[in-house]
Formats: C-alpha cells, sequence, structure tokens
C-alpha cells in the first residue's frame, strides 16, 4: 500500500505512531518519519491510524477499511 503524511498538516500528535509503530515513528518531539510503501501486512493498523489522525494528515491508496468497506479515495476524503 501506498501512504503518504502531509507533513504541513501533520501536528504531531503522534497516534499514527501509537497505532502503527511498524509504519509511523516520532523522530524528536514533533517529526514524524513514516515507510512510504508499508507492507500489506500492516493493512489494519494503518487503518486505524488514519482513522485517529486528529488532523486527517494521513492519506492511503490501496487499503481496504477495517470493517470490510471499500478504500476511500482521496477524492472521497
Amino acid at each position: 500500500m501506498k501512504l503518504v503524511v502531509d507533513l504541513n498538516r501533520c501536528q504531531g500528535y503522534a497516534q499514527c505512531a501509537f497505532l502503527a509503530p511498524d509504519v509511523f515513528t516520532m523522530h524528536g518531539e514533533e517529526s514524524l518519519l513514516y515507510d512510504p510503501q508499508a507492507d500489506d501486512e500492516h493493512r489494519d493498523t494503518v487503518a486505524q491510524a488514519v482513522a485517529a489522525c486528529p488532523v486527517q494528515a494521513i492519506f492511503v491508496d490501496a487499503v481496504d477499511a477495517v470493517d470490510g468497506t471499500e478504500p476511500a479515495t482521496r477524492s472521497e476524503r
């Protein structure tokens, strides 16, 4: 799956790093590092991180929602 984080929008709340630590990590107190080509095995935790982001800074292509519905595209967000 392909991830993009809008780092201008990201405020460093670190919900993504808490929910999907294999994909997102905090570097210092406010800098986010992430794997833009996360493995499919992290699909569920990434979907939870996307939903938990308070500023909606994480965008994902080709990830199924946790509830089994179709994934949202960028235009649906």
